[in-house]
């Protein structure tokens, strides 16, 4: 059986829905409210044990409340936890999120102490896959370098440079818009295909190792294939909240990659899973079921 080991942030998030963003100076009450672990590594190791991969989670938590609902919904869906490391000075991350009903965009406001990093990562076990989301970058190159044959993904959704470090050491980088034009210094316009190109020729040039895509959310994902850069576009749905799909991109892309999917058909096959997923509110909620994502998958490809 293949072997997964993601590797990062863990969070619990809070969502409320909302017609328009609250003025300054208001008060607003919210009966209803969800709440679902998060993190881009979580997400990741949760979507692979949900469709039935081996998939274990390496990363911190507070302990209280928060951190004690992370770990059972990573083991609700049989995540290996045996490495989730608990700190008693510091919070669980939260994240609040305000999705707005009209748009499906959402307002992030994220709170942390400080970012605890992992003190021990001997695994015990040779992983096959390692997802890792630049929030650890010792524990990533650690763990990477002690595994030269596992398949290494990196999601890199900052631009910052410890993300930057973490994305140079892996074969596949999985980056949002925001971190592709921060290393190609310059920014895209839609409105000319011929940014798309320019801003990949930039990021190839600076990662002549690894497989870049790009996620560029409702506009698709960027990408190279034999030699050729594309655009895989977005499936066409009515969002209702996309705090979700860049992580539902990642699980599924990862999970595509064990399968033997080539790179095109991994980033086709995400970009179903996280339009699918900007249906439900809530990122962790959202996770598709594998075999809606495979039967679309299967008609479009036919």
């Amino acid at each position: 059986m293949i072997k997964t080991l993601s590797i990062g942030h863990a969070s619990y998030d809070i969502y409320v829905q909302v017609d328009e963003f609250p003025a300054e100076g208001s008060k607003s009450r919210f009966i209803n409210k969800i709440g679902c672990g998060g993190g881009a590594a979580c997400n990741t190791s949760y979507l692979l044990a949900k469709w039935g991969v081996s998939s274990t989670f390496a990363g911190t938590i507070g302990n209280d409340m928060y951190g004690n609902r992370i770990q059972k919904e990573l083991e609700s869906v049989g995540v290996d936890t045996r490495y989730i490391e608990t700190t008693y000075d510091k919070d669980t991350t939260v994240s609040f999120v305000i999705v707005n009903s009209k748009t499906g965009n959402r307002t992030l406001f994220n709170y942390a102490d400080e970012y605890v990093k992992l003190r021990k990562f001997d695994f015990d076990f040779q992983p096959d896959l390692i997802f890792v989301d630049g929030h650890d970058l010792y524990a990533s190159k650690s763990t990477i370098e002690r595994f030269p044959k596992a398949i290494s993904i990196c999601n890199a959704q900052r631009f910052a440079n410890d993300v930057v470090e973490t994305s140079k050491l892996c074969q596949y980088v999985i980056c949002s818009q925001e971190f592709a034009e921060g290393v190609a210094k310059m920014k895209i316009d839609f409105n000319n295909s011929a940014s798309l190109v320019n801003l990949y020729d930039i990021l190839r040039k600076k990662y002549e190792n690894q497989n870049v895509i790009v996620t560029l959310g409702s506009n698709g994902a960027l990408y190279q294939i034999d030699n050729q850069i594309k655009v895989s576009p977005a499936l066409k749905v009515t969002p209702l909240d996309v705090s979700g799909a860049s992580d539902i991109f990642n699980g599924a892309f990862a999970y595509a990659l064990t399968q033997s999917y080539n790179v095109e058909q991994a980033v086709r096959f995400a970009n179903i899973a996280a339009g699918l997923s900007t249906q439900v509110i809530g990122a962790r909620l959202s996770i598709p079921k594998l075999q809606d994502v495979q039967k679309i998958y299967d008609e479009k490809a036919s």
